[in-house]
């Protein structure tokens, strides 16, 4: 009787010990994840290049998006996330004194521009005059927030007039975004912005570019950079891949970012 009693709570342990391991389910493995900062103007190809990325890795990607100037404080006081694109290869240049960045490719070129409304209905011309012309309501990008401001300040000082344009400024906007719909609302006659943008579905119809010299305005490099900070490097390093590939410029030439003059 005694040895049937310990057999029966043997057998009675073991069911137990089955039955738990049939509720536990296995362990899934936690989505790897990437934090992407870049600025409003490449937001477009980083976005779909994101989604297929997506799906390609099975992870998560989020992009916060904003001017290059704002990113930049934010990635110097969190110490956070994995990569970095700004509108101009100067900003870059600090994150790799800062130790910030550890590699980089280069993806895209932007090229600012004079921007009017579409059709250019007040005969505004290319010249540095447009920019001291009273008569113009001339809206430009805040230098210390958004890549396109600080290329501004360089072109207008490359044509002698910086305090006199700064002067006949009504007002700053903090992105190219803000720019764009400052001059789409009718608030603005002429912005400075990068060239991409007047190319863009949404904005095309309402806008037309009016080159700058090449003698006051350059080609400007796009660099994506990877953050010391990455924690999942090997996947941002995929990313910036897939970035410089054929098919990633491809997507950068659609949203005007790549073949500028």
């Amino acid at each position: 009787m005694k040895r049937y009693t310990i057999l029966v709570v043997v057998l009675l342990m073991s069911a137990a010990t089955l039955l738990a391991g049939c509720d536990q389910q296995p362990a899934t493995a936690e989505k790897r994840e990437l934090l992407i900062y870049c600025g409003v103007t490449m937001m477009q190809p980083m976005e779909e290049i994101a989604t297929i990325i997506e799906k390609e890795e099975n992870c998560t990607i989020t992009i916060k998006a904003g001017g290059s100037g704002n990113l930049l404080e934010t990635i110097q006081t969190d110490r956070v996330g994995d990569l970095y694109l700004p509108g101009d290869d100067s900003y870059i240049v600090t994150c790799l004194a800062q130790d910030l960045v550890i590699e980089t490719v280069l993806v895209g070129y932007n090229k600012a521009a004079m921007i009017v409304a579409e059709g250019n209905p007040l005969g505004i011309t290319a010249d540095s005059t447009s920019f001291t012309n009273e008569d113009y309501v001339l809206f430009l990008a805040d230098p210390d927030t958004a890549s396109v401001g600080r290329e501004t300040q360089k072109i207008l000082a490359n044509m002698g007039i910086l305090d006199q344009a700064m002067g006949n400024v009504q007002s700053l906007a903090a992105n190219a975004t803000e720019l764009t719909d400052a001059l789409k609302n009718g608030e603005a006659d002429l912005i400075v912005n990068w060239y991409a943008t007047s190319t863009w579905p949404e904005n095309a119809p309402y806008v037309d570019a009016l080159p700058i010299s090449a003698e006051y305005a350059v080609k400007k490099k796009l660099v994506l950079g990877l953050l010391s900070t990455s924690e999942s490097p090997e996947l941002a390093r995929k990313f910036m891949a897939y970035v410089a590939s054929d098919a990633g410029q491809r997507l950068f030439n659609k949203y005007g970012l790549s073949d500028v003059e």
